[in-house]
């Protein structure tokens, strides 16, 4: 399906005009016709029967007028056939038996400018108690405005087989609106079931965090990405992955960004633990290294300056007492020696 753009439709104000002076015109035929046929003109029998038709069949003209406001489209088909589609700010006219399509006029997603009861007033009504169902008929217009979808959060297994939960928001637009309306049945939902699809299929390459041995790039050599340490990197794939889905349906992706990301709830504790005890051994681990460094320079100013001569084994005595006092975590209490060394 190829979109036609239709140009030479931005004459509604002339043709408004003309219809109301011919529906005045056809008021006046109508009151001389009568005036006629109560004096006995035969002639105006027929002059009443074209006002009186005019009156009754003329309105159906009007229903050709369109009005469009800026980054506004509308898809028209003439008796099932797509004659074109109406794009930019305006005021048109067409054939009044046109009629819009737009299969999603009536979904509502979690996205900017497309959430049923998503103002204040609407919030403030339902808090009252207040109805807030609205009887106007859904537009058959399509947004061409940049839109953002922000479908639930996902539970999706890593590449280890860990639970976490995602969620992602994804800007959009349309951008050929035929093959929105006619090659998909939906575009809004074949958007956001495309987008759970995508994620799915990027999150379960990556990791939660780095581990080794894991190959996410698909090159055959292990590297560090991960899910939370590569996110802009994870969010472009998604955004590519969703993009190859959603061409067929007249639809661009402009971004995409991780808004969530968290171990499922049954792990997350353990993952906790984990975690903390990764900080504390590497906060060990640099303790000690800083430790044995301080223990061998007292030891290399000791030696250099000739201040005290120690045998082998007060040397380990006096390490294993350094390293006591300098790994400990609570703060040492000295203990002074008042007799001699040995």
């Amino acid at each position: 399906m190829t979109e036609k753009i239709l140009n030479n439709k931005k004459n509604g104000m002339q043709m408004m005009l003309l219809f109301i002076i011919l529906y005045a015109a056809a008021i006046a035929l109508v009151v001389f016709g009568a005036i006629a046929m109560d004096r006995g003109i035969v002639a105006g029998i027929p002059v009443f029967v074209v006002g009186i038709i005019w009156v009754c069949l003329g309105w159906i003209l009007f229903a050709g007028l369109k009005v469009l406001k800026p980054q506004e489209a509308l898809v028209l088909t003439l008796f099932g056939k797509y004659i074109g589609t109406l794009k930019g700010e305006g005021f048109y006219y067409v054939n009044p038996f046109c009629v819009g399509v737009n299969p999603a006029a009536k979904t509502k997603l979690g996205q900017s400018r497309d959430v049923e009861g998503g103002n204040a007033n609407n919030a403030l009504n339902i808090a009252l108690g207040v109805s807030t169902t609205s009887a106007e008929m859904p537009s058959k217009k399509v947004s061409l405005k940049v839109m953002t979808l922000s479908n639930a959060r996902q539970k999706i297994n890593d590449c280890l087989g860990n639970p976490v939960e995602i969620g992602i928001a994804v800007m959009w637009r349309v951008v050929d609106t035929a093959k929105a309306v006619f090659n998909v049945d939906n575009y809004k939902e074949y958007l956001s079931l495309q987008c759970d699809s995508a994620l799915r299929d990027i999150v379960r390459i990556y990791p939660y965090d780095v581990a080794p041995g894991i190959d996410t790039t698909g090159d055959g050599q292990a590297d560090e990405g991960s899910l939370r340490g590569s996110s802009e990197v994870v969010a472009e794939r998604i955004k590519d992955e969703i993009q190859k889905k959603v061409t067929e349906a007249g639809i661009e992706i402009l971004d995409a960004r991780i808004t969530y990301l968290a171990y499922a709830p049954e792990i997350a504790a353990v993952m906790l633990q984990r975690q903390q005890a990764s900080a504390i051994i590497d906060a060990r681990k640099m303790i000690v290294e800083g430790a044995v460094g301080m223990v061998e320079m007292a030891l290399d100013r000791l030696n250099e300056n000739n201040t005290i001569q120690l045998d082998e084994e007060r040397k380990a005595a006096m390490v294993s007492n350094l390293l006591v006092v300098l790994c400990g975590n609570r703060d040492a209490q000295p203990v002074v020696n008042s007799g001699s060394l040995y």
